[in-house]
């Protein structure tokens, strides 16, 4: 594994971070508890030491089972990225969007970072993990309805009071960035990046280059579309949020997938796996810090994992760049 300093922090994260969003079940059609605690598990013991989950995936679920998969593991080995600013039990803040969770029952999702919920939302991330602090503390989406400075105000105490090391944002522009920057020490942006999902390359990117914040890039896998296992009439479960994004429309599955053929034989001289050819080529990106990977059992961590054990020279990178070139997603 490899290991990248957080901007100008002392905290280090394992390139390829666990992600575990599907792990809570929440939008992805349900979870396996059992398996996703496996895949953790497997994961740690192939030199990932960093997970990033939040209270909503799942409502509270992902940050239990992350609490359950590193019982046993010493605390300083594990670095334990958490967010807050989604609400499901509190209607305060600006309206995100109707949900359902894993029961079925409707749920609305709030955008609230207020500091009294902030407070109260690492007090029960902490209980729920199982942990006496968070390593890494971000807030997962912009909450108009609150001045960024009172946000920041509430993560800076409970650094002060040793429940938080580090502050990060997510999903935030570069001028939401400066301005938080000047209440509070940022060390990451964690944003959306992959191969067909490059908008961060815009403004964001150089920004976080310039001032030295490291970025944490979600979905490099484009949850699940870039592996290559997906095909055009593609069914997915009930509950599955992909089912109606437009990436996985057919004819953007038919072009990713021409793409990826293209690549194939790169993969196959590698004995790589495409996903893993795509999760070396994120971490190679300029300002990619690290990419967050997500996996349903262990051979599916695993497999993530071992991403790093691909090496791409400059041309090998020019040459899936090329191609990358000539895909076009709608």
């Amino acid at each position: 594994m490899e290991y990248r300093k957080l901007g100008e922090s002392e905290l280090q994260l394992s390139v390829i971070t666990f992600g575990s969003w599907a792990a809570g079940g929440w939008m992805w059609g349900g979870t396996e508890r059992k398996d996703a605690v496996e895949a953790i598990r497997a994961s740690y013991d192939q030199g990932v030491t960093s997970i990033d989950t939040a209270p909503i995936y799942g409502q509270g679920l992902s940050e239990e089972i992350v609490g359950e998969a590193i019982k046993g593991i010493q605390r300083d080995k594990v670095q334990i990225l958490t967010k807050y600013g989604m609400r499901w039990d509190l209607q305060k803040g600006a309206f995100g969007f109707k949900s359902k969770n894993n029961e079925g029952q409707d749920i609305d999702i709030y955008k609230y970072a207020g500091k009294e919920s902030i407070i109260k939302e690492c007090e029960d991330s902490l209980r729920r993990l199982g942990t006496d602090y968070i390593d890494l503390y971000q807030i997962h989406w912009p909450d108009t309805t609150t001045p960024i400075e009172e946000t920041m105000e509430a993560v800076k105490v409970l650094i002060e009071q040793g429940k938080v090391r580090e502050a990060g944002v997510c999903n935030y522009d570069d001028e939401q960035m400066r301005i938080a920057s000047e209440t509070i020490k940022l060390v990451s942006n964690q944003v959306p990046y992959s191969m067909v999902n490059r908008k961060i390359e815009e403004v964001v990117l150089p920004y976080c280059l310039s001032e030295n914040k490291a970025i944490l890039a979600y979905s490099p896998l484009e949850r699940g579309l870039l592996t290559g296992k997906m095909k055009p009439g593609h069914r997915f479960a009930e509950g599955d949020h992909r089912a109606s994004h437009r990436f996985f429309g057919n004819e953007n599955m038919l072009r990713v997938n021409v793409f990826l053929e293209k690549i194939r034989p790169l993969a196959e001289a590698k004995n790589a796996s495409l996903s893993q050819v795509v999760l070396r080529w994120t971490i190679e990106k300029p300002g990619i810090t690290i990419a967050l990977a997500g996996a349903r059992n262990a051979a599916q961590a695993v497999q993530n994992a071992r991403a790093v054990d691909v090496k791409l020279a400059p041309d090998e990178l020019n040459f899936i760049n090329r191609h990358l070139e000539e895909l076009v997603v709608v």
